[in-house]
């Protein structure tokens, strides 16, 4: 394994009597792909919101290339190179794409005459030179909302590699998409992680997805950490068989 860029050391956290992870700790490796699988209601969603900094924690630790983000705000958590992607598209469904992806880049200037500089020039040809690379370039000028859905995730995986993070967390980016359409998709992930060496800390239940393309895998349960290891050792690990099965 490579150096850890994310480090989670005994994270929990509640909402109300509900305890959503349960002292979990786990690292992500700078440069690999990483896998967060687990039945529905593990916690998995709710790991990467603190991550990212949506929801402070109640104890433990996050670390960011060994500086503690867990206090942080979303906006600062960003702006170091943590960004995510949901299972529900966020995307500006009433704009072009184009426009979407200038728009997802913060604005500094505090002039409102400026904040359409980033119509102009170098970020354009960015944003067209992404929409290409996730093959939208042709759609570039339709409105988002027109898309397919599979269409609005890769519009939105676009627009974060705009910011050009360092590890990007994606949320389930196979769900709802066309069968015919995932191995694409896969391939894309793949190219991103290779070419603009970002980290990708991936949430799958497709499990032929995530076998595919992860290196290292953890698995999540009621909160918990349940297992971890390579792709085939966590596909024959009978207590993730079990979770995902309901057999307690």
């Amino acid at each position: 394994m490579s150096a850890p860029i994310i480090e989670v050391v005994g994270v929990s956290k509640s909402f109300g009597g509900i305890v959503a992870n349960r002292d979990v700790s786990l690292s992500v490796a700078q440069g690999r792909i990483t896998g967060l699988i687990g039945p529905n209601g593990s916690g998995k969603t709710t790991l990467f919101n603190s991550i990212v900094g949506y929801h402070p924690i109640d104890s433990g630790s996050i670390r960011f290339e060994g500086q503690e983000i867990s206090r942080l705000n979303v906006q600062k958590i960003a702006r170091l190179g943590v960004l995510r992607t949901f299972q529900q598209t966020r995307i500006f469904s009433k704009m072009n794409c184009i426009d979407n992806m200038l728009i997802s880049v913060p604005h500094r200037d505090s002039e409102l005459g400026d904040m359409f500089r980033p119509y102009q020039g170098a970020l354009r040809d960015k944003a067209e030179h992404l929409l290409e690379f996730v093959g939208l370039y042709a759609k570039r000028r339709l409105v988002a909302g027109t898309l397919s859905f599979g269409q609005q995730k890769l519009l939105e995986f676009a627009m974060a590699l705009m910011n050009e993070p360092k590890v990007l967390l994606l949320d389930e980016p196979t769900a709802g998409i066309n069968p015919t359409l995932i191995n694409g998709l896969i391939d894309r992930l793949k190219r991103a992680h290779s070419e603009f060496g970002i980290t990708l800390f991936v949430i799958e239940h497709n499990m032929r997805v995530i076998m595919n393309l992860a290196e290292h895998i953890y698995c999540l349960s009621r909160g918990e950490l349940l297992a971890e290891g390579p792709p085939e050792q966590i596909q024959n690990d009978q207590r993730v068989v079990d979770a995902y099965l309901g057999v307690h």
